[in-house]
Parts: structure tokens; sequence; C-alpha cells
């Protein structure tokens, strides 16, 4: 173990991750699925943008926060997915308390902008359905700007507050981290520092953001319901619910892992269990969100399609 001295006790000055496994025979095969998740990702998600970039028919704000989540998923898989691969064939599993913390900090980061890019989708929803005559003024190019600089604010401003409560105390008692990335509550565990003020904060802040996102999306929802009720053909509930469907199955797929994930009392987490539960929202997600928004989105489909002909035709 790397120590250094601080008072009385050893400090840590690297961490060690134990992974999701120690059993030597599943790194391999471990190592080829994340990669294969991780592929399927950074595709995905880069396809996205880019189809949302080129296409003149996506310039629109839905698909511009539509770019913005995928831009969120990329990122956020590639803080984690990278060092997790070299760890599944590395014999030692270190990471330096400086990379530690940066992976922290931007971890955050993109997962608060994830869950408030979801509330931000759900009121721009909430305004094309409920208020159409007024969509084109209300959400304005320069307010969809303002709202995406925001998301990131608030993320960077959350992100900057818990790392710096978390790496203010003191990790003496084992620098192994029983995770595989540094994610708060193993860093918690492992600290010899009363760690009370901390899970305060980060219960307080958590709680706010993911709280506020999802009473937003659920809000939004509400209104966005009732108003397709009131439609009188059938045809036409199709269509105003369609466009909402895909970022139904986002908003439940997030909010459920994050609700179990964060806001329950510190004395009921269980680190394995957390550990698939972080599968899901880093890894997993990541990689679904693109194939959510293409299998269910006509107008994705639509684009992906005039896409391939005109790649064709060029060729």
């Amino acid at each position: 173990m790397t120590m250094m001295e601080k008072g009385n006790h050893s400090e840590a000055t690297e961490f060690i991750l134990s992974g999701l496994t120690d059993r030597p025979e599943l790194q391999v095969p471990l190592f080829v699925v994340f990669l294969l998740i991780y592929g399927i990702t950074l595709l995905g998600n880069g396809g996205m943008i880019l189809l949302i970039t080129i296409d003149p028919q996506l310039q629109t704000p839905m698909y511009f926060f539509l770019s913005n989540l995928s831009f969120c998923d990329l990122c956020f898989s590639s803080i984690i997915s990278p060092k997790m691969l070299l760890n599944f064939l590395a014999e030692r599993k270190s990471i330096s308390y400086s990379a530690c913390a940066v992976q922290m900090n931007l971890c955050i980061i993109f997962a608060d902008a994830e869950s408030l890019l979801l509330a931000v989708m759900a009121y721009d929803r909430y305004v094309a359905i409920c208020n159409p005559l007024l969509y084109t003024v209300t959400m304005s190019r320069q307010l969809c700007k303002e709202l995406v600089v925001g998301v990131y604010a608030l993320g960077l401003v959350d992100s900057v507050i818990e790392t710096c409560f978390i790496f203010r105390l003191s990790f003496c008692r084992s620098n192994i981290i029983n995770h595989f990335f540094c994610d708060i509550p193993p860093l918690l565990a492992l600290s010899c520092s009363d760690t009370c003020i901390n899970e305060i904060v980060l219960f307080a802040f958590t709680s706010c953001i993911t709280v506020s996102s999802f009473v937003t999306v659920l809000l939004s929802y509400v209104y966005i319901i009732s108003t397709i009720l009131q439609i009188r053909s059938a045809e036409g509930r199709r269509k105003a619910f369609s466009t909402c469907s895909f970022h139904l199955t986002a908003v439940v797929l997030l909010y459920g892992i994050q609700f179990f994930m964060y806001l329950r009392p510190p004395s009921s987490y269980s680190m394995d269990t957390d550990k698939v539960a972080s599968l899901f929202y880093t890894l997993v997600i990541p990689m679904l969100n693109p194939l959510i928004y293409s299998l269910r989105n006509m107008e994705v489909k639509d684009a992906l399609r005039r896409a391939m002909n005109k790649l064709l035709t060029s060729s």
C-alpha cells in the first residue's frame, strides 16, 4: 500500500480498484463483454450526434437536447470504461489519488447533466404538446442554449462541492476501493474521518437535483397526458404520445437506478449490489439510450435512411 504520513496515521496516496470480480478466469470474458458495450456506446451516441448535426430536419429543440444527452452518455461512459477495461487485464489495478478525484468530479458532472437534461426535455415536450402554437416562440434557440449551459453549470457546481467534501477526508483504513471506479459510497466506507457531514451533503445535493428533475418530468407528463386524452382522434393521440415514448423509456431507466442508488439511508448500502446498479447507469444505459431513440423514433429512422441514401449515392 502506498502511504504518506499525516499526523499520527498513514494516508493513502493511491487507491486499488477491486473491480467487478477477483476471479482470474472471468477477467478476459468480462473485458470482451464490456469492450463490446463501450464500442456500441461510442458508435451509437457518436452516430446520434453526427446525424442530428448534419440533418436539417432534426434542427429542432428536441433534437438539440437529444444530442446533448448523447454527448453526456458518451462522456460518462468514456470516463469509466477505458480504466475499467485496462484493469481487467492489469495485475495492479491502481489509480492515483488525483486521478480518482478527477474521475469522480467528471462522473458527477455528467450524471447530474443527464438527469437535468431529461427534465429539460420533458418541459420541451410539454410546450410542444400543450402549447403548440407558442412552441417556436417559447423554445427559442437562445433559451435552449441557456438551458443547456445551466444544466452543465449546475453539474459543475455540484461536482466541485461533493468532490471537495470527499477528498478533505482522511483515507487511512485501506486503499482498496470495493468498486470498478471512484464512486462516493465506497470512498466514504474507506475513510477514518467522521463522514456524517459528507453523507448529509451527498444526500442533500443528490436529492435536490434528482428529485427536482423527477418532479419536473412528472408534472410535465401529467399535463401532457391530460392534453393527449383530450385529443378526439385515436391517430392524433398516437402521434402525440409517440413523440414522448423514447423520452419516457429513458426517464424510467435512469431515475429508477438513481433513486435506488442514492436516495437510501447510508446504513442500507451494499457495495456488491451497488456495483451491479452502477453498471446499469454508467455503462448499460449510455449504450441503450441511442438504441431507444432510434428504434422508437420515426424521425430519427427517416434521418438515418436519408443519410445512408446520400452516402450510397455519393459513393
